[in-house]
C-alpha cells in the first residue's frame, strides 16, 4: 500500500490571492461580507468573580483580584469571509460538532480522527459524488458514522497549496480502533481496522487512515474534539457560488435522521473558577490591545479588577448583538 499523503501545517500556510481550483476554494478566500467583519465590538466575555480567583497557579502566578477577559469581535460567520472564517465561523461550527459528538460517544464509544484519501482516478468527480464515495469507502472499512469535513487541497513546504480532494472525519469505528493503535503486528489478516483497510484498498485504491489519539482538553480527560474540529475546519474547502454550502456533513449513525439528540450550546468557562463567562466592559485607563494583527494581541488575559482604588470592569446587562470571540 502506498505512503499516505500528509498535510503539513507545522508552519501556518501563507497564501496570498484567491486560491481555488475548479469548483473548489479554500475557506477564507472569498469576499469580506461587510465593514464590521473582524472588528472589535468594544466589549469582552469574562469573569468578574474575583473573590473566587484568590489562587496561585503551579507556575507561581497569583490571580487574586484579577478579572479574566476575552475580547469580542463582530463576525458574519461565513466560511468564505477572510475576516470571520477562522475565529467566527470555524469556532461556531467546531462547538456544534463537539456537542453532538460528545452525546453520540455515549452510545458509540471513542471519537476517532480519520482521513479518507482518494487516488487521482477520482479527482474528476463532483463534490456530491466525492462525498458519497467517501461515505461508501468509510463504511466498507467499518466507520459507522460521524462528521465529514471536506478538504479540496493539501499544503506542504515544497508545493504549497495543491489540489488533492479528501475528507477529514471525526467519528466512530465498529469495534473501536484500540487493538490496532500501536500494534506492531497490524497487517493483513489481523481482523481489525487495518486488516479491513488492506482488503478494501485492493478493491478501491483509497486510503483510510486513523490518526493518533486526540490531545486532552482542559475540560477534563476527554479528547479535545473542539480543537481538532476547529483546526480541520479552518483549512477546509467550499464549493464556489453556493450560498449555503455545508463544509461539515453528518453521516451514518450520526446523521440527523438516525441520531435524534438535544445538545447544549458549548459554554465558555473561566479557567480559574469554572463559572460561565458573561459579557463585560472595561472602563480603566490601560490601553488594552484589541487588534488581532498586533504582535501584542492576547486572545485572553487576566487584568486587575480595580485601578486607582476603583472597579475598572463592569457587567453588560443589556442584550447587545451577536458576535464571535477567540
Amino acid at each position: 500500500m502506498p505512503t499516505v499523503l500528509e498535510d503539513d501545517f507545522d508552519d501556518e500556510p501563507v497564501e496570498s490571492g484567491n486560491f481555488s481550483f475548479g469548483d473548489f476554494q479554500l475557506v477564507g478566500h472569498g469576499e469580506v461580507t461587510n465593514e464590521k467583519c473582524g472588528a472589535f465590538s468594544g466589549h469582552y466575555y469574562g469573569c468578574l468573580n474575583v473573590d473566587l480567583h484568590n489562587k496561585i497557579s503551579l507556575g507561581g502566578v497569583n490571580y487574586a483580584g484579577k478579572v479574566y477577559a476575552k475580547p469580542i469581535f463582530h463576525s458574519c460567520d461565513k466560511p468564505s469571509c477572510p475576516k470571520c472564517y477562522r475565529y467566527g465561523w470555524a469556532v461556531r461550527e467546531a462547538g456544534k460538532i463537539e456537542a453532538r459528538l460528545i452525546e453520540a460517544s455515549k452510545r458509540f464509544g471513542l471519537v476517532e480522527h480519520i482521513v479518507a484519501t482518494f487516488p487521482p482516478k477520482y479527482y474528476h468527480l463532483t463534490y456530491e459524488q466525492l462525498r458519497l464515495k467517501a461515505i461508501e469507502i468509510l463504511k466498507r472499512r467499518g466507520v459507522i458514522g460521524g462528521v465529514l469535513i471536506f478538504h479540496g487541497f493539501r499544503f506542504n513546504k515544497r508545493k504549497y497549496w495543491y489540489f488533492s480532494p479528501h475528507f477529514h472525519v471525526l467519528g466512530f469505528i465498529l469495534g473501536g480502533y484500540g487493538k490496532c493503535r500501536g500494534c506492531p503486528k497490524c497487517v493483513k489478516g489481523c481482523g481489525g481496522f487495518v486488516d479491513r483497510q488492506y482488503r478494501a484498498y485492493e478493491k478501491d485504491g483509497c486510503i483510510v487512515q486513523v490518526k493518533g489519539k486526540r490531545k486532552k482538553s482542559y475540560y477534563g480527560d476527554k479528547p479535545n474534539i473542539f480543537g481538532t474540529a476547529w483546526y480541520q475546519l479552518h483549512h477546509a474547502s467550499v464549493k464556489k457560488n453556493v450560498k449555503r454550502f455545508h463544509v461539515a456533513v453528518w453521516f451514518g449513525v450520526c446523521s440527523y435522521r438516525k441520531l435524534k439528540i438535544t445538545v447544549e450550546k458549548r459554554k465558555s468557562l473561566c479557567p480559574i473558577c469554572q463559572h460561565d463567562l458573561v459579557k463585560i466592559g472595561y472602563a480603566g485607563i490601560k490601553r488594552l490591545v484589541t487588534d488581532r494583527n498586533s504582535p501584542s494581541f492576547r486572545r485572553d488575559f487576566f487584568e486587575d479588577y480595580e485601578e486607582d482604588g476603583r472597579p475598572a470592569w463592569y457587567p453588560i446587562v443589556d442584550h447587545w448583538g451577536s458576535g464571535s470571540y477567540e
